[in-house]
Formats: C-alpha cells, structure tokens, sequence
C-alpha cells in the first residue's frame, strides 16, 4: 500500500528510492471500520491521515448537537483537524469512517523532520495545502452565493465517485440542507 503514497507524492515532487524509505519510515499503517473514529471532539489529535482505502468524513457538532460535515477525504486525500494537529490542541472536530478505511498516519514531529531532511517534501506539503485552501474557499463562496441545487452539480461535477458513495443524508448535511429538501432537488 505504501506505493499509493510515493504515486500521490510523485504527482507532485520527484523522489527516488532512499527518499521514499525514509519518507515510508515516518508513516504508520491503520485500519478503521464503518463508523470507527480516528479523532474525537476534545481529544488530542496525534495524526494527519493519507487515505489508501474507503471513506471518512469530518464533522463538527455545535452547541445543540446539530452535526455539520467539513469534509469527505477518499482515497488519495489527506484529512484530520488541522488546528488542533498543527497547534497540538484538542479536537474540536471528529473524523469517522463512512466506509472500513486505512490509512497511512503521520505524526506532526515525523512531518516536520520529513521537511526540514527533505526540503521538496516541504514542498509537495505546501502544495497540498495550497489546494485545500482554494477548496475550502470555493466552497464557502458556493454557499455563499448559490442555491442547493447548483451546490449540488457542483459537487457531482468535481466529484462524481463521491456522491455515489455517500448516503444522501450526509450529502445534505454537507451541501447545509435537510435530507427532505436534497430528496425534493430533480437531481
């Protein structure tokens, strides 16, 4: 499995074969079951996850237990609550597995030692980032801006597999709607 992260990695940064043992000597290899959590609200995070196999979702639950999902990450994505892994504070988020999911687990001092030995691997991280950023963005200006149902082609559009692996409850939980409203959209 560890050849999906140096395809992921290779996508962006070239590595030869010294640097991905080094780079697979930081990761530990994890296996989850449907609705197991990887991060739970108030705890510490001690991972950020590479998705080799199924699905998970992050959710943040306010004040009135109301469950509003961040984000999906399938395979070849990165996922955990960023804050609290980069701050070293406790979760304000949950990750659980929407599907039986592994995935490779990155401490925060392996991920800096990894940049500071090897500076292009700083480099491939910062693009990760870059690209969640403008992922989060677009999908703030969409909710912003449009209606369920172009949030909805949105999501279809730029990830099909997904709709088809996430039971219409949680796709109205993230598109910020009701499970009747979705089930009403001519879809």
């Amino acid at each position: 499995m560890l050849h999906l992260l140096r395809t992921h990695i290779e996508k962006i940064i070239p590595i030869n074969d010294d640097e991905f043992e080094f780079i697979s000597s930081c990761f530990t290899h994890k296996k989850y079951k449907k609705h197991q959590f990887l991060i739970q609200e108030g705890e510490e995070v001690p991972y950020n996850y590479f998705v080799l196999k199924g699905l998970l979702k992050l959710v943040y639950t306010d004040e009135t237990g109301k469950e509003h999902i961040i984000g999906f990450a399938m395979e070849d994505w990165w996922e955990t609550d960023f804050p609290a892994y980069y701050q070293q504070a406790t979760a304000t988020m949950s990750l659980e597995c929407v599907e039986d999911t592994e995935v490779l687990c990155l401490k925060l001092d392996d991920y800096r030692k990894l940049c500071a030995q090897l500076p292009k691997l700083e480099h491939f991280f910062l693009e990760k980032a870059y690209m969640g950023f403008i992922t989060a963005q677009q999908r703030t200006v969409s909710m912003m801006t449009t209606g369920i149902k172009e949030r909805y082609d949105q999501l279809l559009k730029k990830y099909p597999s997904l709709v088809q692996r996430v039971p219409k409850s949680l796709l109205a939980a993230y598109l910020g709607v009701s499970r009747e409203t979705l089930s009403r959209l001519p879809l």
